[in-house]
């Protein structure tokens, strides 16, 4: 009963939360997309009041990101991709490629090994599938030419990242290994505050 009752408070209070945010936010002419995200805010374990279940939340969070997906995938074709192959397919290479290189480059800058650089610019390669099809839903401009172009350059997005993501554990893997036997994340170790070390005086 416990669980029952945590998960129809967390359905209950996150959509009045929503439904209250993406009202306001529209009202000042923003996409309902933001009052949804202050609504998670207002709900989550750094504000004050109701705190949703925050292993319930993710949960809830992927079957909304499935019926999302699935609903763009009844009104997106094969066929739809073919027509615009020539610009999503190169434009979305090349987005991956330079994003990839510029975070590589700055986390290399920051200490950071070539293999936990590439890591973190595939993170920020990708663009946001979820938002900017609800964008284009909510502008009327799923179905227009530059919607067409943009859901084809997401779908080539995703599909290079399933396949990134099939090779990225393998990479995690052999940037985790350190030749002395243990373990490295690739990322330069912190520094130990003053006084924290060992005595320098025997």
């Amino acid at each position: 009963m416990a669980h029952e009752a945590s998960l129809l408070s967390t359905i209950a209070v996150g959509l009045a939360f929503a439904f209250v945010g993406g009202f306001l936010v529209a009202k000042i002419g923003l996409p309902p997309l933001v009052g949804y995200l202050l609504a998670g805010v207002a709900v989550g374990p750094f504000t004050p009041g109701f705190v949703a279940d925050r292993h319930l939340a993710p949960q809830l969070a992927e079957i909304g990101v499935i019926l999302l997906m699935f609903g763009v995938g009844m009104h997106f074709s094969l066929g739809d991709l073919v027509a615009v192959r020539g610009v999503a397919i190169p434009g979305a290479v090349a987005q991956i490629a330079v994003a990839t290189a510029l975070g590589a480059l700055l986390a290399v800058s920051w200490g950071w090994s070539v293999r936990g650089g590439i890591v973190f610019g595939l993170a920020l390669s990708v663009a946001s599938t979820v938002v900017l099809l609800r964008a284009l839903e909510s502008g009327g401009e799923l179905r227009s030419a530059e919607g067409r172009i943009a859901i084809g350059w997401l779908i080539v997005e995703d599909l290079a990242m399933v396949l990134a993501l099939v090779v990225l554990p393998a990479l995690v893997g052999q940037a985790g290994k350190d030749p002395s036997g243990g373990a490295s994340s690739g990322v330069p170790p912190r520094r130990p505050a003053f006084g924290s070390g060992p005595s320098m005086m025997a």
